[in-house]
């Protein structure tokens, strides 16, 4: 598997269920080790870094992460910025705390226990805390997951305007077309088209992949690239 993010870039990495997209992501992030080749960050091998300065390169948001309920969101927000703790940047850090809760509207219960909050609020506790991280990579596994319509489309936007190199799992593919440069498709753990989405996401690989019928239209009035997905394919019809 080869595979190369810009700087900068945004990169999303799509197949169905069990393709392997979270191993993908635990071994770009250094979770996991590769079988075989190395994983590079500016020509840096990942895999030979201290996990302290991988923190500082690498922020993750995992699929099902959930913030410890007995921590206070300002708490549990403040644990991305250990990578760079030092006696003196008290002040520093919760300044860097505060801008991230504001960036995703919890600024208001920064004193409020996690285990008081919803799944979607908690969510956006776990994004924060990456933010916080101020890393130049942000890796997210399905990060739309429990956010409801309204903060999905706000999350998507955010990670566009931060303009830092991001590699996320994806499973609503009209976001992909949306919000991302590159488009990944993986399927049986190897990845059978790689490149812009409107042009990867061709009716052929979504029935051969997916199993739907569906295709690519662009929105008469905003230019937008949206899919449109006529029915399933029956099972049968893709073993």
């Amino acid at each position: 598997m080869n595979l190369t993010v810009p700087a900068g870039s945004r990169l999303a990495v799509v197949g169905p269920n069990g393709a392997g997209k979270s191993t993908l992501l635990r071994v770009l992030c250094g979770l996991d080790s590769p079988a075989a080749g190395t994983v590079e960050v500016g020509g840096e091998n990942l895999h030979r870094m201290s996990g302290r300065r991988r923190a500082r390169i690498i922020a993750v948001v995992g699929q099902e992460e959930r913030p410890a309920g007995e921590l206070t969101v300002g708490e549990a927000v403040a644990l991305g910025r250990i990578p760079y703790r030092q006696p003196w940047s008290a002040s520093a850090d919760h300044d860097i705390v505060r801008t991230a809760l504001s960036v995703v509207e919890l600024g208001d219960r920064a004193d409020r226990p996690c285990g008081r909050l919803s799944g979607g609020e908690r969510h956006r506790v776990v994004l924060a805390r990456a933010l916080a991280q101020q890393t130049p990579v942000l890796v997210l596994d399905e990060p739309t997951n429990h956010l409801d319509a309204a903060w999905r489309l706000r999350l998507m936007q955010l990670v566009k305007d931060l303009g830092r190199t991001v590699v996320a799992a994806m499973h609503d593919l009209d976001l992909v077309l949306r919000y991302f440069d590159a488009v990944a498709v993986i399927a049986d753990g190897r990845i059978i088209g790689c490149g812009p989405p409107v042009k990867v996401l061709t009716p052929v690989l979504l029935r051969e992949v997916f199993g739907v019928a569906g295709e690519v239209f662009f929105h008469p009035r905003t230019g937008r690239a949206h899919l449109l997905l006529a029915e399933a394919e029956p099972a049968v019809n893709r073993q």
